[in-house]
């Protein structure tokens, strides 16, 4: 035991100094400016290589979405990589109008599609005038022109992502190439062009199909937020969208989604390596400040109610049994963020995590279990949530009995001091490993900013976590792991041929 205490006392003091060193250095080379059109913009020096990476994040995902448009924030997501009025067209004017035709097809038709009283003969010919317009402005595509230039300046890593909580777009290329990547970066959110919209709305229902439909743990995933949340948007499941909406929603749909979230007061960029800001800044305000100047979107308004009583989702299928338990607990920016992410870090951080030594490596009840935190976003309050895969001839109960046993543990007993410690020092190596990287650092800054308003609380955080103390884990167990306050979902290995 002692030389475990003294292991992790060097450890800390270790991380704890290159910490605090590389806080203070970054602070002395980044800026971060806010332009008139209210686009925050961070810029990180670091001339390691001549490449720099960035990351645009969007202060909007699937938690933005309403009623009829589930799975809008990831389809435009899609819609960001067609370009522009003047990146992917032959000939815009002309492309402009037969993209217009197509809006006005489509909206007859799906009126037709979705009357009370179907004429299926209108709605047929209404379909097919739809996609002969769809035809027609195909004519004037470039495909995939954006990525072309990105890739063949050099360009690397080129992605994107949709959360509940926020949407984000990066790569990497050369240094040299700055002033292209402003232009195109700036470019596609000036005015995005939603060609090939329908197209797309295919590959993301395919998407929805592979991750929802064909994927036990996605049916059962969705089935347990819907359950977990009867008001919040956390509720809609997969983010990916309902398959009603994935068959109805317009570009137009996706338009106004963008006008209303996709505004520069409603985004953050952060840009990290080999960067001179005395030439960037010029160039970030001459292609960015060109981002129109637009309202503020307006704060989601629908809070969760307090749950009162046990909820339990069963799936019966002829499927590996699965286990998932959630418990509400507050947003990120909430005081006891850090316990919250401390008690995840004693439950499920490899192999000397709680649940790994109890039911995979003793019981040898699941191939995997682990208990995680902020799920299925972060913004909002959300759900602390444990999950388990059993091991043939075992079931979901055994490991429900497996994961109150730790959970009792949590409420009764102090965390023995060598073992919070040693979840500390792997917070701050964490931090460590992500700060090495341009591309995970420029994503951490600029979702921080949009989080917390201010990226250094990148730092701030493992300083919080640094002062959790055992009777803290207890205290926030105690308050957050109680029956009337959880969500029960899981899969029941069912016969061939039985009812689901």
């Amino acid at each position: 035991m002692r030389r475990v205490l003294l292991y992790a006392t060097l450890l800390v003091l270790i991380v704890t100094s290159v910490t605090a060193q590389d806080l203070a250095s970054f602070e002395k080379r980044a800026t971060m400016r806010k332009l008139d059109n209210g686009l925050t913009v961070i810029v990180l020096e670091r001339h390691d290589a001549p490449v720099f990476s960035y990351a645009t994040v969007v202060n909007a995902g699937s938690a933005q979405e309403i009623p009829g448009i589930t799975g809008l924030a990831h389809m435009f997501e899609h819609m960001a990589f067609k370009g522009s009025d003047r990146v992917g067209s032959k000939d815009w004017p002309a492309e402009q109008k037969a993209l217009a035709h197509v809006e006005e097809a489509y909206a007859a038709y799906d009126r037709a599609n979705h009357a009370a009283v179907r004429d299926d003969a209108q709605v047929k010919k209404l379909e097919k005038a739809w996609k002969d317009a769809i035809a027609e402005a195909d004519k004037y595509v470039v495909n995939d022109e954006f990525s072309t230039i990105i890739g063949r300046a050099g360009g690397v890593g080129m992605n994107a992502f949709t959360a509940q909580d926020m949407t984000a777009y990066y790569f990497s290329i050369p240094s040299n190439r700055f002033e292209l990547w402003a232009f195109m970066e700036s470019e596609r959110f000036r005015n995005p062009v939603f060609r090939q919209f329908y197209k797309e709305r295919d590959v993301v229902f395919e998407e929805r199909r592979m991750r929802i439909e064909s994927s036990p743990f996605g049916r059962l995933m969705e089935q347990f937020l819907s359950a977990a949340f009867m008001a919040h948007p956390y509720g809609y499941g997969s983010g990916i969208g309902w398959p009603s909406d994935l068959h109805s929603f317009s570009a137009t749909d996706a338009s106004n989604f963008a006008k209303t979230y996709y505004v520069p007061s409603n985004m953050v960029v952060a840009i990290v390596g080999d960067v001179n800001p005395a030439e960037a800044w010029p160039l970030i305000e001459k292609y960015f400040g060109r981002l129109p100047k637009a309202p503020q979107p307006p704060e989601l308004r629908t809070v969760e109610p307090p749950q009162g009583s046990e909820r339990m989702v069963t799936l019966r299928e002829q499927a590996q049994p699965l286990y998932m338990e959630g418990y509400h607990r507050p947003a990120a920016t909430d005081p006891d963020n850090a316990t919250y992410d401390v008690i995840s870090m004693l439950m499920s951080s490899g192999r000397t995590s709680r649940l790994y030594r109890s039911l995979v490596r003793d019981k040898k009840i699941a191939a995997g279990a682990s208990g995680f935190n902020g799920f299925p976003g972060e913004k909002y309050p959300s759900l602390f949530t444990f999950f388990g895969a059993t091991t043939p001839g075992h079931t979901p109960d055994e490991l429900a009995e497996g994961v109150q046993a730790e959970i009792e543990r949590l409420k009764t007993e102090d965390v023995p001091a060598p073992e919070l410690q040693s979840v500390k020092t792997r917070v701050k190596a964490g931090l460590i490993r992500e700060l090495a990287d341009n591309e995970d650092l420029a994503l951490q800054l600029a979702s921080y900013q949009v989080t917390y308003g201010d990226w250094r609380e990148l730092f701030r955080s493992v300083d919080r976590v640094d002062k959790v103390s055992a009777a803290d884990v207890k205290r926030v167990a105690n308050a957050t792991f109680t029956p009337n306050n959880r969500t029960v979902a899981r899969i029941v290995s069912a016969p061939k041929g039985a009812a689901k």
